[in-house]
């Protein structure tokens, strides 16, 4: 189940939309088996009357199992719907940086390091960025 899990996430990090859509499905699948180990062992069906009810399993992870295998198979839908519309538009299945996420990219690198030089003082016993600067007091 936990290797379920890591290949899903290792998968859904992926560039291609394929490999997302197979990472989504992988975890739905884990989670699946995960509700199923929780559920225990298989009893009597939960009928009033039936059985006593200590002999009867519990029908909340069976409901929660139905409610992920359908939400799994929305999503999955919705992605492969996705995936098919961006092949049918860009030929492609990966997702690429365009330009201005490059430039976006490059400005933050460049706002970090002029954001260093100016926070930098020139003794090493300041304890504030405002060393040397002038002020007044607050008058109302």
């Amino acid at each position: 189940m936990a290797v379920l899990f890591a290949c899903g996430v290792y998968a859904m990090l992926e560039r291609s939309l394929t490999r997302v859509l197979i990472g989504f499905l992988l975890l739905g699948n884990a989670a699946n088996l995960l509700l199923l180990i929780v559920m225990g062992r298989p009893g009597v069906a939960p009928f009033f009357g039936a059985a006593p009810t200590d002999e009867m399993s519990d029908p909340l992870p069976q409901a929660l199992t139905l409610t992920a295998i359908v939400i799994t198979f929305a999503v999955s839908a919705f992605l492969l719907a996705l995936i098919y519309r961006s092949w049918q538009l860009g030929q492609a299945d990966t997702v690429h940086d365009d330009v201005d996420d490059i430039a976006v990219r490059e400005r933050g690198v460049e706002d970090e390091d002029s954001m260093d030089d100016d926070t930098e003082s020139g003794s090493d016993d300041a304890t504030t960025d405002f060393v040397g600067v002038e002020t007044s007091p607050i008058t109302i």
